[in-house]
């Protein structure tokens, strides 16, 4: 008897193998075994390998699943689990289906004619992958806040889902690059892999195509599309943290594509750790892979950057002028190639050379400077920068000419533009006495009053301090 209901079972495998995708019976269905039939109670009982596949199947196939089995067994089936909770110390537990509405009304999924949608991945079609062409590897400077998730970007780009960064979870603050990065990697995998399935996709968008899959019940089409990705890159996925249905099914996605070793590429503007909202079967999923940061650029990179975009749309500013850029940018790309792109529209409307003043203008109303005071760490860090020197040797008891002078000028734009008594400053710029630093005021002062190239050498210095004071 046992026999016959094994057979009842396998026909109702088989119409469920009819109407979904081969990828999707053989991920989800096949690995279900058949344990015993209660023709009494009209109860089947199944086993299957985990409670994940149990979650996944109770979720989104049991209305199938209950037409299939009252189909094939001619009358209405209460369906039971084994879940295999330990495979090493065999341990299981029994647990029923939740019964589905509208189990006998239900009809086969077919299309008939009709077109397949951008969604439907029983043959996988032809895919836009909205990837941003121009954000490639070419054009994304490296640098010291960037240099290690853009070797390893790259990496993964030749090589998708052959290494141990999967998923590759990027996170930083807003005009990083972080957009930039992850298409670049899609648009070199796509180069290099023109076959494979890539798409770019921010959390936005997929959660405005998971509502309206739900609203238009298809929401295994949508499912069984992202699952028949190679390569999957997500943009702002902090945007889910208020949305638990939306991270429950991308769950189901992440965990599907991992196991079939497809690279998961994941951008956010902070670390895992601080995504509210996210339960941890996810969170571990993101942080089992490798998490990197890319941090603000620093003011030399800031000044590459600025340098690569003016040779790429042939427009000619002073070195000068793009310093002073660089400087109040913030480290934000996108207000870089803002001001750029300002300067150009300038010089090409009114045919007339950049230059500071007119740099001036376009950064006053085009980026948000900072209005926190400056520190003493700001100061040093820019004096350094100018005058291409460590901060180490400067605290050092080095008599050197070059040196004495960065001294003096920190400790003269300390005093100017901090609160600090003279006693501070010295302290935090290595550990010298108020003495020194009123000497080193004095002699800058003097200076001041007869070298004309020094004045503009601390007017350049200055210009980046006077919007934060």
């Amino acid at each position: 008897m046992q026999q016959n209901h094994k057979a009842l079972w396998d026909n109702c495998l088989h119409l469920i193998k009819q109407n979904v995708t081969e990828q999707t019976y053989r991920t989800w269905f096949e690995p279900i075994v058949f344990e015993s039939y209660n023709d009494s109670e009209k109860t089947l009982l199944v086993q299957v390998p985990s409670p994940y596949i149990y979650e996944y199947l109770e979720q989104y196939y049991v209305r199938l699943m209950g037409w299939a089995l009252a189909k094939s067994f001619n009358t209405n089936v209460k369906l039971t689990y084994r879940l295999v909770t330990d495979k090493e110390h065999r341990l299981t537990q029994d647990v029923e289906s939740e019964p589905s509405a509208d189990i006998e009304s239900m009809q086969p999924t077919t299309r008939g004619n009709k077109a397949p949608t951008v969604l439907d991945a029983v043959v996988p079609q032809e895919l836009d992958s909205q990837l941003d062409v121009k954000k490639t590897f070419d054009n994304f400077i490296e640098g010291d806040s960037n240099k290690l998730p853009r070797t390893v970007g790259l990496s993964i780009a030749e090589h998708p889902g052959k290494s141990t960064f999967n998923p590759f979870f990027i996170f930083g603050p807003s005009g990083c690059g972080k957009t930039h990065l992850i298409n670049a990697i899609g648009v070199h995998c796509k180069k290099t892999y023109p076959k494979k399935r890539v798409l770019y996709v921010s959390a936005r968008l997929f959660q405005i195509q998971y509502t309206d899959a739900v609203r238009q019940n298809t929401t295994n089409d949508f499912i069984n599309f992202y699952q028949s990705l190679d390569v999957l890159i997500v943009d702002d996925i902090q945007e889910w943290a208020s949305s638990p249905r939306t991270l429950d099914t991308f769950f189901h996605i992440f965990d599907h594509l991992f196991r079939l070793g497809k690279q998961i590429i994941l951008a956010s503007d902070r670390p895992p750790v601080d995504l509210d909202g996210v339960k941890d079967r996810l969170l571990t999923r993101f942080t089992c892979g490798l998490i990197a940061e890319l941090e603000k650029p620093n003011l030399q990179l800031c000044i590459d950057i600025l340098n690569s975009k003016c040779r790429r749309d042939g427009l000619k500013i002073p070195a000068d002028v793009i310093h002073y850029i660089a400087q109040t940018a913030n480290g934000s790309v996108r207000d870089l190639e803002g001001v750029v792109n300002q300067l150009l529209a300038f010089s090409i409307v009114y045919n007339s050379n950049v230059d500071m003043r007119l740099a001036e203008r376009i950064i006053k109303r085009a980026v948000k400077v900072d209005n926190h005071p400056l520190t003493i760490d700001d100061i040093l860090e820019r004096v350094c920068q100018h005058y291409g020197v460590s901060q180490q040797h400067v605290f050092s008891k080095s008599r050197k000419r070059e040196l004495v002078q960065v001294r003096q000028v920190s400790m003269y734009l300390a005093q100017k533009f901090t609160k600090m008594p003279a006693s501070r400053i010295g302290q935090l710029i290595g550990g010298r006495d108020h003495s020194t630093v009123l000497h080193s005021c004095q002699a800058v002062e003097q200076r001041l009053k007869i070298d004309k190239a020094f004045v503009d050498e601390l007017s350049s210095i200055e210009r980046s301090f006077k919007l934060k004071q």
